[in-house]
């Protein structure tokens, strides 16, 4: 059968960075078919870019096209957004969100597109010698498209539940209609293969690259991060036995999520946590710390860089990053105040900013903390263990006349909570929140303005210049080793309650964040006393540590709806400060900006009405027919 015909039109996707722009080679007007593809190096190499080219963005796309930051409970952009193109997921939230709903993600089209492309690559591609195309580096080439179709199924199926699965086909250009209209899969079976193929490609692949342009490449690293984190969630409670779900059945009447609660789930998932952390840390892979001049862990510093610090800087935390093509600048333009040429109207919930602890590592409604929600404070706040207030923040950590709210609180709350009075380093000035008409307010009453008296701030850059356009190149992490601690406490935690590595792995979290760790001694002013061996309060800190330390990297919305506890968290009423408030007196009042509806739909995404009216074979998600 003849090849089909291709117009390469590559899309560099992830290889945004300058070592990797030969990449592509753009002709346009030009039909090229397979042979002519592969038997050139660039083309053969922008073949691969555009396999890559799926991975989302953690900045824009987490925010805005997928959405999963706006479907969690940290950040929160301007409801007005909405009238604007690219934000469809702000009416999700507010419950207006049916099966004819637009998603810009779209990974139901998106994905199968760049699983077909790898298919067609690993069946095509072959030595160049000649172009520097090796043998290992086709086997690796090859490991790496089982690697991406591995991930992009493990997002389909923890985004859809039910997919069509097909892993190796490749359409010809013959095809009949009738032959694509298959029916789903139950999501175990679509895990499994996963865990499989993610296992075999980590076999293949190196650990990491020395060559600053294959950056960003897959890594066994990466392969097991991914496998990990899947199989966590394929042992939460949304997908292990969910009996909410007995009638969710495909084409062939099978059980789509699985009805019987498998504990062995959870050993598996903390075997491959173990696993990734034991080959990562082998290889150099290590939290990011900053010491300051005593050899101390600067907690503020620490935090703050390693979201912007890249791998080569020593940042050997990051797992699996997007090294090219994010966004970054118009997300910090959203946090940004529109007097300073920004469209501030990206904030977080008063829920974050209650989720931090306080600088003694006790959270906010212990009596034991010393949280004062009323008052000013009385002098600048100065803290001996960091650089950070000198370096970011202005000379201190908060200033006299701070709300006492925002005082004394751990340093992770400073990495990425902005608040009124806080300091804004781009302009060397304090932040004013108070609704105001003039030039010196951050709050204009518009769209650009905070709509609950707080800018998002992880992940903003303190030295970039919105105004004057200057941003420093960051990655877009992914999956990061912090995470990868957290996901094997909680994984042990239900597989194994009571063993001492549930408190190792916490407890290095909380080190390089500057607050008391956990033992089961007596406490003191380092350590606060736990019962290792009653598994619900461990599994209520464990959950609360992974709000705090992954809060803004889209990690929070899967969270709640694998635990199933999204229709309670995410319906109701959310809070912040009264934007409306013009002065002290009135804006520091608890006020509801806004009421969420989530329903048991919503738990997963529809497959749109148009996929549906195509493929009689598909069944809708649960509940969605309800909606």
């Amino acid at each position: 059968m003849r090849k089909t015909l291709y117009i390469v039109t590559m899309v560099l996707g992830m290889f945004g960075f300058s070592s990797c722009s030969d990449y592509l080679d753009k002709e346009s007007d030009t039909e090229l078919d397979l042979k002519m593809v592969f038997e050139d190096k660039t083309r053969t190499e922008g073949w691969l870019a555009n396999v890559y080219s799926g991975i989302p963005d953690p900045y824009l796309g987490y925010l805005q096209y997928e959405g999963w930051e706006i479907l969690g409970d940290d950040m929160t952009p301007s409801e007005r957004y909405r009238q604007f193109p690219g934000w469809n997921v702000i009416p999700f939230i507010l419950g207006e969100w049916t099966t004819n709903s637009n998603w810009d993600g779209n990974f139901w089209a998106n994905f199968p597109q760049r699983i077909r492309e790898a298919n067609i690559f690993i069946q095509n591609v072959h030595a160049l010698n000649e172009q520097g195309i090796t043998p290992t580096e086709v086997e690796y080439m090859k490991a790496e498209c089982r690697f991406l179709k591995a991930y992009y199924y493990a997002l389909l199926a923890n985004t859809y539940g039910g997919i069509p699965f097909a892993p190796d086909e490749i359409t010809p250009s013959n095809f009949n209609l009738s032959d694509l209209m298959i029916g789903q899969t139950p999501y175990d079976q679509v895990i499994d293969w996963c865990d499989k193929e993610l296992q075999a490609a980590s076999k293949i692949l190196p650990a990491k690259y020395t060559e600053a342009r294959k950056y960003g490449r897959a890594t066994s690293v990466m392969c097991l991060a991914v496998r990990a984190r899947m199989l966590l969630y394929a042992a939460s409670p949304l997908v292990n036995g969910n009996t909410d779900y007995a009638n969710y059945k495909n084409d062939k009447g099978e059980n789509i999520i699985n009805q019987t609660y498998d504990a062995s789930k959870w050993r598996k998932a903390a075997d491959a946590c173990k696993e990734l952390i034991t080959e990562a840390e082998s290889a150099g892979y290590k939290l990011y710390e900053v010491k300051m001049s005593d050899g101390k862990i600067d907690p503020f510093m620490s935090y703050q860089d390693m979201m912007f610090k890249r791998f080569d800087e020593g940042n050997t935390e990051i797992l699996f990053a997007r090294p090219g093509g994010c966004n970054y600048s118009y997300y910090e333009g959203l946090a940004t105040p529109l007097r300073s040429s920004g469209n501030g109207g990206l904030g977080v919930t008063q829920s974050l900013v209650d989720a931090f602890s306080m600088e003694n590592g006790l959270p906010i409604t212990d009596p034991a903390s010393n949280y004062k929600e009323e008052g000013f404070s009385d002098a600048d706040e100065q803290r001996d263990n960091t650089d950070w207030a000198s370096i970011c923040n202005g000379g201190s950590i908060t200033r006299k006349g701070t709300y006492n709210m925002y005082c004394h609180r751990e340093p992770r709350f400073y990495i990425c909570v902005n608040f009124n009075n806080g300091y804004f380093n781009q302009e060397d000035r304090v932040y004013n929140m108070f609704r105001g008409d003039g030039t010196e307010t951050d709050n204009n009453g518009t769209h650009d303005a905070p709509q609950n008296g707080y800018f998002a701030k992880k992940k903003i850059y303190y030295k970039d210049n919105v105004k004057q356009g200057s941003y420093q190149y960051r990655p877009g992490i992914l999956y990061r080793l912090g995470e990868a601690y957290l996901n094997y406490a909680e994984a042990l935690n239900e597989c194994d309650p009571g063993n001492e590595e549930i408190l190792t792995y916490l407890n290095k979290i909380r080190e390089r964040a500057g607050v008391r760790q956990y033992t089961t001694g007596n406490t003191d002013d380092n350590y606060i006393h736990v019962n290792l061996n009653n598994q619900s309060e461990m599994r209520n800190l464990i959950h609360a540590e992974r709000r705090v330390e992954l809060n803004c990297e889209g990690l929070r919305y899967d969270d709640l709806r694998r635990w199933k506890e999204a229709e309670k968290v995410l319906t109701g009423p959310f809070y912040g400060m009264n934007a409306y408030g013009r002065d002290a007196a009135s804006f520091y009042k608890r006020t509801v900006y806004q009421t969420r509806v989530y329903k048991k739909a919503f738990y997963w995404f529809p497959i749109h009405q148009d996929e549906m009216d195509k493929n009689a074979k598909l069944k809708q998600a649960p509940y969605w027919n309800k909606t």
